[in-house]
């Protein structure tokens, strides 16, 4: 009789600025999910509603610089001026423990990990269409209209690539967050169902 194998996958949440990587990432953490949530550090300033440790960690830029020379980061990149990059020693003990490991990241991170990982599971994030993620960036009344053109041509360049480098993408429409939520846990679900289940080695 065949067995299947529990491989701890890699898995990535990305998609434009705006698609709700944050939300979608937040509520798979409150539903309690047996994962291991990446924390990502950045240089960018904490928010209000935001929680060190929890959201992000937050560095000045002169300690990020730093943890990129020792090598300390699994991928980093510079984002409309803020630099963000996932500790690399996180992941792999996560993995080593055998936890599917959940990361968000941006368009641009998430390349850098399909080069150093081929078998990563790659999740695309979008709205239903651009309307909407224009309002929802809108919404966060957080950047100037210069900002805000440059993030919705970063997102259409981004459109070009999904299928080029994701291997879903799930639409997370406009009050339908558990939607999303739950057609991600489909794919992680169908994932570990593989024949040849896929092996992440960082």
């Amino acid at each position: 009789m065949y067995k299947t194998q529990k491989q701890p996958l890699l898995i990535v949440i990305s998609g434009p600025s705006g698609v709700g990587k944050d939300s979608v990432v937040k509520r798979m953490r409150e539903r309690g999910l047996p994962f291991h949530f990446v924390i990502t550090t950045t240089s960018r300033p904490k928010r209000p509603h935001e929680v060190e440790g929890v959201d992000y960690f937050f560095v000045s830029e002169e300690e990020f610089l730093r943890m990129i020379e020792q090598n300390e980061l699994l991928e980093h990149a510079n984002v409309y001026g803020q630099l963000k990059g996932i500790p690399k020693q996180q992941v792999r003990q996560a993995l080593e423990s055998g936890k599917d490991v959940v990361m968000r990241l941006d368009v641009q991170g998430a390349r850098t990990i399909r080069e150093l990982a081929k078998e990563a599971l790659l999740i695309f994030l979008t709205t239903q269409d651009e309307d909407e993620l224009i309002r929802r960036l809108k919404a966060r009344k957080t950047d100037s209209p210069e900002a805000l053109d440059l993030r919705l041509a970063t997102a259409r360049e981004e459109m070009l690539v999904v299928e080029e480098l994701f291997d879903y993408c799930v639409v997370n429409a406009d009050s339908k967050l558990d939607v999303a939520v739950d057609t991600i846990l489909d794919i992680i679900n169908a994932e570990h169902h593989r024949t040849k289940p896929r092996k992440v080695d960082l």
